[in-house]
């Protein structure tokens, strides 16, 4: 397979394991669902996005000089490989915790006032974990597309990871407005140790990058 469709097809996979794991977009866009469906689903993401790709043209941009240093990229290795191990194993602990009863989520409570859109945007620029997963694991496939074919690379990537939002906040939306219950189900538990798992995977897979680069391997 060509290195660069390998690279994306990894960029798919670690953005589904952070689209599928419970977080305040998800959960606000469950108890939105009655009274938006799937159209808040729509500007969650839309707000979401907002925030996301000027953080990855911030780092394209702003690091960019760094990229073509070796030792920049082993520490960005064996950071964003740490991060990825440690929210791995976070997702299959929380997935193994996982109570179906105090995870259903109430849909008759008080539906939230504010647009969809509103609360995609801060629930995105106030998550120190959304920043920080750019800044470790996702500048590092910044770095990367940059390295595979420059800016046009980069706009692939992101490409590659944001439609995962939207096709999971808009059909999580719509599915839970036709009365669906997606939280606290079993096979939403597997998913999460599943994608877990491949988190820790993919957290070695940067591992093992950092030891090339050094020449170990």
């Amino acid at each position: 397979m060509d290195p660069f469709l390998l690279f994306l097809f990894g960029v798919i996979i670690i953005s589904l394991s952070g689209a599928l794991s419970p977080g305040p977009l998800l959960f606000t866009n469950l108890s939105n669902a009655p009274r938006w469906g799937w159209k808040g689903g729509l500007w969650l993401s839309l707000g979401h996005t907002f925030v996301e790709f000027p953080v990855i043209l911030l780092i394209a941009f702003g690091l960019s000089f760094l990229f073509f240093i070796p030792g920049f990229h082993v520490g960005l290795a064996i950071v964003g490989g740490s991060v990825l191990i440690i929210v791995g194993l976070l997702q299959i602990r929380e997935a193994v915790k996982a109570n179906d009863d105090t995870q259903e989520i109430d849909l008759a409570r008080d539906k939230p006032t504010r647009h969809p859109l509103l609360i995609g945007f801060l629930f995105s620029a106030f998550n120190p974990f959304f920043i920080l997963w750019w800044f470790t694991v996702g500048a590092k496939l910044v770095l990367d597309a940059f390295l595979y074919a420059a800016l046009g690379g980069v706009i692939i990537m992101f490409l590659s990871h944001v439609w995962i939002d939207y096709v999971w906040l808009i059909g999580t939306a719509w599915l839970t407005n036709k009365g669906a219950n997606l939280v606290g189900t079993q096979g939403y538990r597997v998913f999460n140790i599943a994608f877990g798992v491949l988190l820790i995977l993919f957290g070695v897979t940067f591992y093992l990058n950092a030891l090339i680069l050094l020449g170990f391997l």
